[in-house]
């Protein structure tokens, strides 16, 4: 249903967002070459330029999920800037993954981490982490779709399942296209669009408000003007209040564990690597990737800034009934009724596909393993250059693509209801049921001693069921399907606290299980 809000978004826009789609769709088409084989496909043939892989890096990060998230958490009753502390756990990982794990990787020809893993551990485990991976990709990937269907609900007014339908229409169509050549030469592309709505934002709203007056109005925020906006620090110890995730303590501690395994295992990331054609290339797009920093201070700069906005032009009933409802659609509406005519069009035509470069990132991952996992590596390989298992890739790519859909909209469903609606804790609370798991997998891979194959299943059963328990998406599938006491029971009963640390926690219990003598014996790595 249109609304006011709607109404601002004008026939200029459309026309806008149209032509920068095809725009973007040419350019990325035109850039990518011919797909001959598996490996041009998935790996863009080992070709491609390490700044343009960190630049991909990057818009796969930051996405929408950053840019319409960090202002909006600013924008919240208890937002502030301590979201930045987590940068030091992501820069001391990026470095880690540079120097430690992208030699190891290229040491091989691999496609994944799980090549990697598979080839010290055996098939099973192979399966396993491709089945984590599945896991973890679907959940956190549906936060991302959640987010560009908050941008594509805003201009629109269409429901959020036709706009996570139409999300998962344009990923797949930009996955086929032209498999990870494509891939990465529009993640640039949005990447620079995405820093130039920021700076524009930005610069309109210092322009605007003067940032001497958005910097005191936010430091004295609150009914009493006690709440600091821009507060960058919290050094509560996790003893005193260990539900709060954004401390210095869960940055230094929890974050390097969460990041090395979103850039050292999870394949949305590392099949950035393996697109370079040395170690020494890698690496560079790796560490270089930490100038994503830059883009997070921006957008909180930039919540701040519509803070300030709206405290000195308070919004009226529906827009504020919006805010009230969820504060992510502070940006994508002040965007649609604040900016001129075509500025707002380019800035969310660049946000919305940004979201879905980050998509059809995550299709093209899945297609690739699922593959792997299904018909074995070797028989990829030698079959790579046949049209058959391109055929199957695509495929792969739609099959996913559904999953992903139909994943977001059960997500939806149960975001709606919460309390808490902060986009940022929600992506990262959904990947820590598998980054432990599969971090811990790596470090078995790679450690010496006599590994039990039961023990490493075991300790991911017990890390998946730890955060299903701390989680309320177990609760609320139960609550969907009719379980209504069992669900009030499980929201009772669970402990209270942040999943960031069960990104360590499920690390370390993956790895002493291995450890346990309980048979199955893996060979030592050669």
């Amino acid at each position: 249903m249109l609304s006011t809000i709607n109404t601002h978004f004008t026939s200029l826009d459309w026309a806008v967002v149209i032509g920068y789609m095809i725009l973007t769709t040419w350019i990325g088409h035109a850039l990518s070459g011919k797909n001959a084989t598996i490996k041009d496909f998935f790996l863009g043939g080992k070709s491609l330029p390490w700044w343009a892989v960190s630049g991909s890096m990057i818009a796969t990060e930051i996405s929408a999920l950053t840019f319409i998230g960090v202002p909006g958490g600013v924008y919240a009753a208890q937002g502030d800037w301590t979201y930045l502390q987590w940068g030091i756990g992501s820069i001391i990982a990026r470095l880690a993954v540079g120097y430690w794990l992208v030699p190891l990787y290229f040491k091989e020809e691999i496609y994944s981490p799980y090549d990697f893993m598979g080839a010290r551990l055996g098939n099973p485990v192979r399966r396993l982490v491709t089945v984590l991976f599945s896991l973890g990709a679907v959940l956190g990937q549906s936060v991302r779709v959640l987010v560009t269907a908050i941008i594509l609900n805003t201009v629109t007014g269409l429901s959020m399942e036709i706009c996570i339908i139409i999300i998962g229409a344009f990923a797949v169509l930009w996955t086929l296209m032209g498999g990870m050549r494509t891939v990465i030469w529009t993640d640039v592309i949005q990447f620079v669009i995405f820093m130039f709505g920021g700076l524009l934002a930005f610069g309109w709203l210092v322009h605007a408000i003067g940032w001497e007056s958005i910097s005191q109005i936010n430091q004295n925020a609150g009914v009493d003007g006690s709440v600091d906006k821009m507060r960058i620090w919290n050094f509560t110890p996790p003893w005193e209040n260990p539900m709060l995730g954004f401390t210095f303590w869960v940055a230094i501690i929890a974050m390097p564990f969460q990041n090395l395994a979103a850039f050292g295992t999870d394949q949305l990331n590392a099949q950035r690597i393996f697109c370079c054609g040395s170690a020494k290339d890698a690496r560079k797009a790796m560490v270089w990737s930490s100038v994503s920093l830059i883009t997070t201070l921006l957008m909180l700069a930039v919540g701040s800034g519509l803070f300030a906005w709206y405290y000195l032009n308070p919004p009226n009933a529906e827009i504020a009934a919006k805010f009230a409802e969820n504060t992510n659609f502070v940006f994508p509406i002040w965007i649609t009724t604040v900016l001129p005519p075509g500025v707002t069009g380019l800035i969310l035509a660049g946000a919305f596909a940004a979201a879905i470069s980050s998509l059809d990132s995550v299709l093209a991952a899945l297609s690739q393993t699922s593959l792997s996992a299904w018909y074995g590596r070797e028989k990829v390989e030698h079959a790579s250059s046949s049209k058959e298992m391109i055929f199957r890739s695509r495929v792969m790519v739609c099959v996913w693509a559904i999953v992903l859909s139909a994943s977001a909209i059960l997500l939806n469903q149960g975001y709606a209801s919460q309390d808490n609606k902060n986009l940022i804790s929600l992506a990262f609370g959904m990947v820590a049921y598998t980054y432990g798991p599969l971090l811990g997998i790596l470090l078995i891979a790679i450690l010496p001693g006599r590994r039990s194959l039961n023990g490493l299943v075991l300790g991911v059963v017990l890390s998946i069921l730890a955060v299903a328990w701390i989680r309320p998406e177990l609760s609320q599938l139960a609550h969907f399907f009719g379980g209504s006491s069992l669900s009030e029971w499980m929201q009772n009963s669970k402990p209270k606290i942040a999943a960031e640390w069960f990104y360590p926690i499920n690390t370390i219990i993956t790895v002493v299980a291995a450890y346990l003598p309980l048979g199955r014996y893996v060979k030592l790595p050669k």
